[in-house]
C-alpha cells in the first residue's frame, strides 16, 4: 500500500481501544466519567444539567456489535486495534456474566474479520474457572493478549495470576496492565507500574505492556521500559497527560528518550468520544506533526504501529469459525 509519490503508508495500530457498550462497562463507571465531566463543566460555568450529561455519556456506550468503532478507525485510517475485554466483575455490577462478555467479543472480532486483537480481561479472584475461560478464548476465539486491571482489587504481580502468564509464556501472548488512574470509586493505590516488575522478572518471556504508562506514573512507566527487555508502555489518554506544557511537548519529550521501539500508539477510544473523533486524534501524530519534533521517521513508524504489530506477531491471530 502507498501514499503520494509512492511512499509507503505505515500500517496504523490503535494499541488500546474498548467496546462503547454497556454490556462491556458496567454503567456505574460510564455515570462516573459523565459526573466528573460536569464537574468540572460546572466549575467553569457551563450551565449543563448533571442528568443531561448522564444521558449524553450513556448514548455513546450503545455501540454492542463494533460497527461504529470500526467505521471510526476506517475514518482515522487506523487498520488495527488492540480490543480490550476488561474484568470488571469483582468490582462493580456487570451486564453480562464473564463468558457471556468473551462470547461477545468474538462475535465482534468475527464480525469484522482482521480488524481487531482481543486482550481478554481476567481477574485472580476467579479461580481455576477464570483460567479455564482464558483458555478457551485463546484456544477457541482466538484472543491475542491478556488484560489486567488490577485497580479492581489486586496486583499485577499476585501469585494467583501466575497460570496465566505460564499461558501467556506458552503461546507468546502479551499482557496489558492498567496504570494510574481510572473509574469511579476503584484503588488507585494498584495502578503504579512497578507492580508488573515482580512479574516480568518471573516471566522474562512475556511480555508486559503498561497501560497510559506513557501518560501517567511517566518516571516509573520509563524506566521499567529501559531497563526491563520485556516490558513496554502505550500512550493511550494522550489528551489527558497533566503537563504544564501541553500533552504534545510531553510526548515529543517522551519520544526522545530512547525507547521509541517500547512504546505503543493509543487512544483507549471512546474515551474522548464526547470532544474529539478518533481521525482527528490520530492526526495530531502525522509526519511532521509537533509530538514527532526530532523524531526519525523510523521510529515514528515503530510507535504508530510497528512495535504493536510485532508484539502480536505481526498479524490478526486466527480464530475460530462456526
Amino acid at each position: 500500500m502507498s501514499g503520494p509519490g509512492g511512499a509507503p503508508v505505515p500500517h496504523l495500530v490503535d494499541a488500546q481501544v474498548n467496546l462503547a457498550s454497556e454490556l462491556a462497562i458496567p454503567r456505574a463507571f460510564i455515570e462516573h466519567q459523565a459526573v466528573n465531566a460536569h464537574h468540572r463543566l460546572a466549575a467553569y460555568g457551563h450551565p449543563v444539567r448533571r442528568e443531561r450529561m448522564v444521558e449524553q455519556t450513556l448514548a455513546l456506550y450503545q455501540d454492542d456489535d463494533g460497527d461504529r468503532l470500526v467505521e471510526e478507525m476506517d475514518a482515522a485510517g487506523v487498520r488495527q486495534a488492540f480490543l480490550l475485554a476488561a474484568d470488571f466483575s469483582h468490582a462493580a455490577r456487570c451486564a453480562l456474566s464473564p463468558p457471556e462478555l468473551a462470547a461477545l467479543h468474538d462475535r465482534v472480532n468475527r464480525r469484522h474479520p482482521g480488524r481487531f486483537h482481543v486482550f481478554w480481561g481476567v481477574d485472580p479472584r476467579a479461580g481455576q474457572d477464570g483460567v479455564d475461560l482464558f483458555e478457551k478464548c485463546v484456544a477457541d476465539y482466538g484472543f491475542a493478549g491478556l488484560k489486567l486491571y488490577p485497580l479492581c482489587g489486586y496486583s499485577p504481580s499476585d501469585p494467583r495470576l501466575y497460570p496465566y502468564f505460564e499461558i501467556c509464556a506458552e503461546r507468546g501472548l502479551p499482557v496489558i496492565s492498567h496504570t494510574g488512574p481510572g473509574w469511579g470509586p476503584l484503588d488507585f493505590s494498584y495502578g503504579e507500574p512497578l507492580l508488573v516488575d515482580r512479574a516480568a522478572r518471573d516471566f522474562p518471556g512475556v511480555n508486559f505492556v503498561l497501560g497510559h504508562g506513557g501518560v501517567t506514573h511517566v518516571d516509573e512507566a520509563t524506566y521499567l521500559c529501559a531497563h526491563r527487555p520485556n516490558v513496554y508502555l502505550d500512550i493511550s489518554q494522550f489528551h489527558g497527560v497533566l503537563s504544564a506544557d501541553g500533552w504534545q511537548a510531553h510526548l515529543n519529550r517522551l519520544f526522545l528518550m530512547g525507547i521509541e521501539h517500547k512504546i505503543l500508539f493509543g487512544t483507549c477510544w471512546p474515551s474522548y468520544r464526547m470532544s474529539h473523533s478518533l481521525a482527528g486524534l490520530v492526526r495530531e501524530f502525522a509526519p511532521g506533526s509537533p509530538v514527532f519534533a526530532g523524531v526519525r521517521e523510523s521510529a515514528r513508524r515503530m510507535v504508530m504501529g510497528g512495535n504493536a504489530l510485532r508484539l502480536v506477531g505481526g498479524t490478526q491471530r486466527a480464530h475460530h469459525r462456526e
